[in-house]
């Protein structure tokens, strides 16, 4: 693995001389107050600008400005014209531009494909304020506005539609957003690195479209280079029997092939494996074209397969895949960021708040996490239907004790409304903070898509000890009354640490705990890579006992997701039957969503499992809930108790011959009786989501006296 250059090692731009801006300006107005009479970057985001280091715009604005560069920020513009593009003038450098904290497809549609009416990423909680797709359309409108200005695309959309993937949304597979939005470099995952090395050297008088040896980025070429080894996909991982592939860079109409070799054109042979004493630096892996992964499902899994077991930044080669005429090109994924550089990262001068255009305007997402820290990116779980993995990576990236708690203390200090409760320390996973391999060359040389599934690695460190130092320190400042732990727990690694579950429920638990077991069944747990009930009941089993001791009265609220692939409709019968058996109910339900590039996707897509070997004779096929009636009845099983589902759940358990769980006793699932007024065939159970970003089930615990008790609120931004 390359030893990067440090991220604040480079020489400052001249235009450092201009000092810190209060807020990156979004107006010509706030240039002219800062003496700009240009920006040398210009950043377009679908979402609100909020200068906190939980929104992505804000990290990479004050990181650009660290290195002396000019930021403005175009925050939410009209897509409908081009005029919106042209508010802060034309940049020096090039425009930058991503759809924001989310996808832009995820934030404004349901898994029912349904239009949001919110977006808790816009002032007011508005829904409709960002495009569809908005990473092309922004492009599209900064052509438009600036057809000369270079233009980079990242953030998530960007870096989960790098290659061909498929789009639930339009029900089919699309080509790579990096030729829709006809940009000249995409960068992909936490783009920190490239970033910075990309603008200065576009600084230095480098086009975008020139810059092909940066990690995390992808780009467009006409082929591989002459010194390059080109090893094709099928033969790293072959999915059996495939159509020959036609040489890439020949030209299909007869005659034109000669005549280009005539003319100089290289023609490059796919190699079979890597010629004796080859750097496997130098090496491409050729994945099956854009063509043929949108016509054969099997090529799709077995390319989706291939890109996940090549995202270990220690081994990991690039990839490239053909479009058209056009070959698509990654660069292995970006070098983790070291603790003194997420240190500094997040120590920049962020205002902690949203920008102040927005007057008293409520921006939800900025509400969730304004009491909150993020100590730590990546996750090593590996959990099928998340896109943590393919944009953070696994390798955890966490900050010093010293930087979390001095943001503890901005956040006493310096933020309205500070009651003494921070509402977080956490990140994708609350309890990952400091865990890695025990052997950094392990570490480089493993091809595992997950630490801890089927069961957690033996060269995994799993000690809790410097989080629960850092709980400690944290609750112990001045002005800090309690500590909250509200991302999700990862309880599997949680139970290897009593001591972390007795000082989390001891101290850190505002009475309800949220965990995601996701199902309680083995065959969709398997393909979700989730561990089994039993692990759920060891955790539970020392939640209760350690809040017992503690004297207080504290509930688990469990999350699951309906009808992911794998999931029959036995397994949500007895998911449901779990439920009932238990006492809880779930108050918001939330099916699958086929992410863009995520396993449970092409698993969704093709009824093929890439978590093992694809083949075209044989393989794991795996089913999937895909009708609307069939995604319906897996939500109902979810709310069994709502009686708006019953005549859909008696007419499955007819079907299924379980019509004994009818009646009206404790027993049954769903009685005989049908209320007045109920159950009149309207859509069961897909009441517009309150929330967003959520795969997971909301639940309520039966609490003392039949009281009923909520989860505390939605999943972090980002």
């Amino acid at each position: 693995m390359d030893t990067p250059k440090p991220l604040f090692s480079y020489r400052k731009y001249w235009a450092q001389r201009f000092g810190v801006a209060p807020f990156l300006p979004m107006t010509r107005e706030e240039m002219d107050a800062l003496g700009w009479d240009r920006c040398d970057v210009i950043l377009v985001t679908g979402d609100a600008y909020v200068d906190h280091p939980s929104f992505g715009m804000a990290i990479i604005g004050r990181l650009l400005e660290a290195q002396g560069f000019r930021v403005g920020i175009i925050s939410q513009p009209d897509w409908r014209s081009a005029d919106p593009f042209r508010t802060l003038g034309r940049p020096n450098l090039f425009f930058g531009i991503t759809a924001g904290n989310m996808d832009s497809m995820v934030n404004r549609y349901t898994a029912d494909r349904r239009i949001r009416r919110n977006d808790a990423y816009t002032p007011n909680d508005e829904g409709g304020r960002r495009p569809d797709r908005a990473v092309i359309v922004y492009a599209q409108r900064v052509r438009e506005a600036w057809p000369e200005v270079p233009m980079v695309i990242g953030g998530i959309e960007a870096s989960l539609r790098r290659i061909a993937h498929y789009d639930y949304w339009s029900d089919k597979v699309r080509r790579s957003v990096l030729l829709d939005s006809r940009a000249d470099l995409l960068l992909f995952g936490n783009a920190e690195r490239a970033l910075v090395e990309v603008a200065h050297r576009v600084a230095a008088g480098e086009h975008p479209r020139e810059i092909r040896d940066v990690r995390g980025t992808a780009w467009i070429c006409d082929g591989a280079p002459a010194d390059w080894v080109v090893l094709d996909s099928t033969d790293v991982d072959a999915p059996g029997p495939v159509d020959a592939h036609p040489d890439p860079y020949a030209v299909a109409r007869a005659g034109e092939c000669a005549q280009d070799v005539a003319a100089g054109a290289r023609v490059v042979q796919l190699q079979r494996e890597i010629p004796r004493g080859h750097a496997r630096e130098r090496t491409v892996i050729r994945l099956p074209a854009f063509e043929h992964v949108r016509a054969d499902p099997v090529l799709y899994a077995h390319a989706s397969r291939v890109l996940h077991l090549e995202t270990n930044p220690g081994n990991a080669r690039a990839l490239v895949q053909r479009h058209g005429d056009k070959d698509v090109w990654l660069n292995p994924p970006p070098i983790p960021l070291t603790t003194p550089e997420m240190d500094a990262l997040f120590d920049l001068p962020y205002a902690r708040a949203p920008h102040p255009s927005y007057g008293g305007a409520r921006i939800p997402a900025w509400e969730m996490i304004r009491f909150s820290v993020n100590i730590m990116r990546g996750c090593f779980g590996g959990c099928t239907f998340c896109s943590i993995t393919e944009h953070e990576g696994r390798i955890i990236q966490s900050r010093s004790e010293e930087s979390i708690l001095r943001e503890v203390e901005e956040i006493r200090d310096k933020v309205e409304g500070f009651t003494g409760v921070v509402s977080d320390l956490g990140g994708p996973t609350a309890n990952m903070y400091r865990m890695a391999c025990k052997d950094p060359e392990i570490e480089r040389n493993c091809r595992r898509l997950s630490c801890v599934y089927p069961g957690i690695c033996k060269n995994l460190n799993t000690d809790h000890s410097a989080l629960i130092g850092l709980y400690r320190k944290a609750r112990a400042l001045p002005g800090v009354r309690k500590v909250l732990i509200a991302s999700g727990l990862r309880y599997d690694l949680a139970v290897e640490s009593p001591e972390y579950v007795r000082e989390l429920v001891t101290h850190h638990v505002g009475g309800y705990l949220k965990i995601a077991p996701e199902h309680t069944e083995t065959g969709p747990l398997s393909k979700m890579m989730k561990p089994g009930m039993g692990t759920y009941d060891r955790f539970k089993a020392m939640f209760d006992r350690f809040s017992k001791e503690a004297g207080k009265e504290q509930y688990l609220i469990p999350y699951f997701i309906a009808a992911h692939p794998g999931t029959t409709d036995e397994d949500m019968l007895q998911l449901a039957l779990w439920l009932k058996r238990n006492g809880f109910r779930a108050d918001q339900v939330q099916a699958f969503l086929p992410g863009p590039m995520a396993l449970a996707t092409a698993m969704w897509h093709t009824g093929r499992n890439p978590l093992r070997g694809i083949r075209r004779n044989g393989g794991e096929r795996v089913h999937a809930a895909r009708g609307l009636r069939a995604r319906r009845l897996h939500k109902a099983f979810l709310r069994y108790h709502d009686p708006e589902n019953w005549p859909l759940l008696r007419d499955a358990l007819q079907r299924m011959g379980r019509a004994d769980l009818i009646g009206n006793g404790k027993r049954h699932l769903v009685p005989r009786y049908q209320p007045a007024g109920t159950g009149r065939g309207g859509p069961t159970g897909t009441r517009p989501a309150g929330r967003i970003r959520t795969q997971h089930t909301g639940l309520k615990a039966a609490g003392p006296g039949g009281r009923k008790a909520r989860r505390s609120g939605p999943k972090r931004p980002g």
